[in-house]
């Protein structure tokens, strides 16, 4: 587990070398849980502080920092998953990133936490990289390499992030606490960008660990995936056959050698799948298919923001307290999480056409990516003034939704590995259902004789694919916040409170690499290859005996299929902008046939960039010249 004090919103012209001295000896000491000789850190020269190896581990780990800013915060979430296919909003939150609307422009809040925090971790890798060759303490050469190795990916791993949110902007290569402040920076070429990038991350295929005591360290397994990744995104711009090839390649030698780079896909059996192998609470802190992770310390809180963590599930939860309410859910919920920073919910594309809308479906991955039942917080009985108002039988009138309310005794009683929380006593039979919100249609003389709040794509969207409006719905019965709730990050095993959730983030995985194959195949014109890796992840999305009924036909495997592959997949976990900018498909006339709130604001040319933060550019010289992006 990576432990670091807390250092947010650095900004680059702040990076003063005092300061990070002060900051990295500070690391140092948490990391170590010892405790730092007492000293004034100003008297230190930098050479001294990063010379040895006690202060240059401490460098090492303030790479990771700015990371628990990004995953398990909203900050992350508009810039790298909003604008697609795949999502709308939840009312004005985050509109700007979502559907491009007027707010988006330079001050927009998020985007300036992922600038600062890319920037960063920039500055402190090439802080580690400038001091890395003269590190004294070390076992071995090699042992000194791997710990640079991890600067190394850091660097790789923020600039691939600016190049492909914010474009051709400022390559950094050296240290601000060893050459002070540029206030007059250039921009590099996209080109550039990935030229460093690539020579960053062979370095560490090269010199990284297999693997590494401590969890959430970056190894082998996480170059190699960051390596397949960035050459299939330097496709979008020229020499797609050679660098498809590469990506390919290097994709390859993670799947062909898993022994080799300890990471493995989840197999299914009769009884679950190995995609919900994958999502199970008790695979998280051991997932044999996280390459990087954001680790978590659940027990002693060793965290950036302690146990402020795992927030994003609160995001895209529908209107529990509000709607919801009238059945018996409430706001909060050990399971669900706090419906208070409502800010996404899932487009008509992402649910019925991306994912199977069937109840009979063998693909389990709809199901575990997104919560579509809740249950009651207290005994409701169903009134015929209830029954009225959305359509039920009167039969019902009189039927008793039972409770499943669970008391706040600690963490320790949500973490109890297995055991059944007292939340879920009255979910396996159904009787506290109070909310239903499939992706399937239900036809209607059978929604009106389930006791409970039942809302479908047919209630949601209206003909032209967006939701509908509040007066589109009869007796003021207004359905349009109700909907099914992203859930991959709230695994009830890691539940802390209703607000924090202790489990691990994956920022890359195995799936996603097949499926980078699977793709970088395509484009090199070897489809066999292609269908190959497209079935292997689809043979785990379903149960062992389904594998016949999933697989599909090597004439499927188009672009486009792998496309919605990769949503089915890996919807919500911070990359389907990247996807839609690689694949020609962030544009104007896709987002309107498949999301048509986001692309009726889309502009070509304008959108494949985000803006540049006002505060960067306030800080500058050459603000004119530099420009923001065009907002």
């Amino acid at each position: 587990m990576i432990t670091s004090s807390s250092i947010k919103n650095k900004q680059m012209k702040n990076k003063h070398s005092k300061y990070i001295i002060a900051c990295v000896l500070a690391l140092a000491s948490t990391f170590n849980a010892c405790q730092l000789d007492e000293y004034n850190p100003s008297t230190v020269s930098k050479e001294t502080a990063y010379g040895n190896k006690n202060g240059y581990d401490g460098l090492i780990n303030s790479c990771y920092t700015d990371l628990y800013y990004f995953y398990g915060k909203i900050d992350i979430i508009g810039p790298t998953e909003m604008g697609t296919d795949l999502w709308v909003n939840y009312g004005t939150s985050e509109s700007g990133l979502v559907t491009y609307d007027n707010t988006l422009g330079t001050a927009t809040g998020t985007l300036k936490t992922v600038w600062n925090g890319l920037y960063s971790i920039v500055n402190l890798a090439n802080t580690a990289i400038y001091y890395g060759d003269d590190v004294k303490g070390y076992a071995s050469d090699a042992e000194r390499k791997a710990k640079v190795a991890e600067a190394y990916f850091m660097r790789a791993f923020a600039n691939f992030n600016l190049v492909e949110l914010f474009g051709d902007v400022t390559l950094r290569t050296t240290s601000s606490a060893v050459e002070g402040v540029d206030d007059k920076p250039k921009r590099a070429t996209e080109k550039e960008f990935y030229d460093l990038i690539i020579s960053d991350l062979k370095f560490a295929c090269e010199n990284l660990p297999v693997t590494q005591d401590l969890r959430g360290r970056v190894a082998k397994k996480a170059a190699y995936a960051l390596l397949s990744k960035v050459y299939l995104q330097r496709t979008r711009l020229g020499e797609k056959q050679e660098f498809a090839q590469l990506a390919l390649q290097t994709a390859e030698e993670l799947i062909n050698n898993p022994a080799k780079y300890n990471c493995a896909l989840y197999t299914s059996d009769a009884t679950q799948s190995g995609y919900s192998k994958l999502w199970a609470g008790a695979n998280n802190k051991v997932n044999t298919e996280f390459l990087f992770t954001e680790a978590v310390d659940p027990t002693s809180g060793y965290n950036p923001e302690g146990w402020n963590r795992g927030r994003t599930r609160q995001y895209y939860l529908p209107d529990l307290g509000g709607r919801g309410a009238e059945w018996g859910t409430q706001e909060k919920s050990v399971l669900y999480g706090r419906s208070n920073s409502k800010y996404f919910k899932p487009s008509k594309y992402l649910l019925t056409s991306v994912f199977e809308p069937s109840a009979t479906t063998v693909d389990t991955r709809f199901k575990e990516t997104f919560t579509y039942k809740f249950y009651a917080n207290s005994d409701i009985t169903i009134s015929s003034t209830l029954a009225t108002n959305y359509g039920k039988d009167a039969s019902l009138v009189g039927h008793k939704i039972l409770s499943t309310t669970a008391q706040y005794t600690g963490p320790e009683y949500f973490w109890s590995w297995g055991a059944k929380l007292e939340e879920e006593k009255n979910m396996e039979n159904d009787k506290g259902l109070s909310v239903f919100v499939p992706n399937w249609t239900i036809p209607a003389n059978e929604k009106r004789m389930i006791p409970a709040l039942v809302v479908d794509p047919s209630d949601l969207f209206a003909t032209n694919g967006d939701y509908k409006k509040p007066t589109d719905f009869a007796n003021g019965v207004d359905l349009t916040n109700m909907f099914p709730a992203f859930k991959k990050f709230s695994s009830k095993m890691w539940d802390y409170t209703n607000q924090y959730w202790m489990g691990d983030i994956p920022i890359i995985r195995l799936g996603d690499i097949y499926l980078v194959a699977a793709e970088a195949a395509l484009l090199t014109s070897d489809p066999a290859t292609a269908v190959k890796y497209v079935n292997i992840i689809r043979d785990r999305a379903a149960l062992s005996g389904d594998k016949t009924a999933i697989e599909v036909p090597q004439s499927a495997v188009t672009i486009d299929f792998i496309s919605d592959e990769r949503a089915r997949e890996l919807a919500g976990e911070h990359m389907r902008w990247f996807d839609l900018k690689r694949m020609g498909k962030l544009t104007k006339s896709y987002l309107s046939a498949t999301n048509p709130l986001v692309g009726a604001n889309f502009k070509d040319g304008l959108h494949t960039k985000r803006p540049i933060p006002q505060s960067f550019l306030d800080a500058i010289s050459n603000a004119s010249e530099y420009g923001s992006n065009g907002y």
